[in-house]
């Protein structure tokens, strides 16, 4: 099925209707050319997002025309260079930021791009950039998490949480993990979580209350929202920050305004694609903080599963359904 280096055409996963994941098939289509500033890079992995998954169920808040390949994250090889390109050669392993992902070539703009060391597989440099550095840009720029302050991620086993579970350990803050399974906490302890709690098996509130006492909490991330957010919010002590990131739970929470004024705190919201347009500054900054941090290995993203290509339908449920622990990946080119 694999295309050849010499072939103008390629195979991408790519979905016709919105629905579900089944309807995503593998289709021969052109191979991109890199524009100007692009690099070309035959993709070894991609890693699947839960944003994935409503795009291809048509409820993302952006609808995107069909057919579309989907997924945005993804490593291999630079197979060729557009014009004004100087720093990439064909042949270097890296890392894009880039839609149309699951695919055999994607054309990613150069500026997006990372080294991926030798020492790095391809599974992992995939999985580490949308979720690590939206948790990175969350915590360091948007709640401005000092060390010794208390975190609570909700979602905690997800791609998300466990890299902000990661990153907010290794700012210093004490970090508080609320996830709904067993495997999922167990995933965010290995990753520096100090305190552990199932909301599945009982209240949030209680077993923050139970956990550092009450009105404790000094910065939520919340990539689920829903009930949880008032929740966790009810739970915050004066002057906190409360972070929305995404609703996994299919519920867009409505926050009483009466609590953000009894309790002073600071809410505020993190789109990731337009971050850096909105504030160019602290993005670059909190990008090379990030990249020094993983190319040194100081961090490493949880990847529970790995699926052959044509098996894309079935990893996208998997992340749909909840069931993935840290990040899922689409193995494109096996080895």
């Amino acid at each position: 099925m694999a295309s050849t280096p010499g072939d103008a055409t390629m195979v991408a996963a790519r979905i016709h209707r919105t629905g579900s994941p089944d309807a995503v098939q593998l289709d021969t289509v052109p191979r991109p050319t890199p524009g100007p500033g692009e690099l070309l890079v035959a993709v070894h992995a991609a890693a699947v997002n839960f944003p994935d998954t409503l795009m291809i169920e048509g409820r993302y808040q952006t609808p995107t025309p069909l057919p579309f390949v989907p997924g945005h994250e993804s490593a291999g090889v630079v197979a060729a260079v557009g014009a004004q390109v100087t720093d990439w050669a064909v042949g270097d392993r890296v890392a894009v930021l880039a839609p149309s992902a699951f695919a055999e070539y994607v054309a990613a703009p150069a500026r997006s791009a990372v080294r991926v060391p030798a020492s790095i597989d391809f599974a992992e440099a995939a999985a580490t950039w949308v979720c690590h550095l939206t948790a990175y840009h969350a915590l360091r720029s948007v709640a401005e998490v000092a060390a010794d302050e208390t975190v609570l991620v909700l979602g905690a086993g997800g791609g998300l949480g466990i890299a902000a579970v990661e990153l907010a350990a290794r700012l210093g803050a004490s970090v508080i993990a609320a996830a709904s399974t067993h495997d999922k906490l167990a995933a965010a302890e290995s990753r520096g979580a100090r305190h552990l709690i199932d909301y599945a098996a009982g209240d949030l509130r209680s077993g923050l209350r139970e956990a550092i006492g009450r009105s404790a909490v000094d910065v939520v991330l919340d990539p689920v929202g829903g009930a949880l957010a008032e929740e966790a919010l009810r739970e915050m002590r004066w002057g906190g920050r409360f972070v929305t990131l995404g609703y996994a739970s299919d519920e867009i929470p409505r926050i009483p305004l009466n609590l953000v004024l009894l309790k002073g705190v600071t809410i505020k919201g993190l789109e990731v694609r337009t971050f850096d347009q909105h504030d160019p500054v602290s993005a670059a900054r909190d990008r090379a903080e990030f990249t020094e941090l993983w190319t040194s290995q100081s961090i490493h993203p949880v990847v529970g599963a790995v699926f052959p290509f044509d098996q894309t339908p079935e990893a996208l449920s998997y992340v749909a359904e909840r069931r993935a622990v840290g990040k899922t990946v689409i193995a494109v080119r096996p080895g």
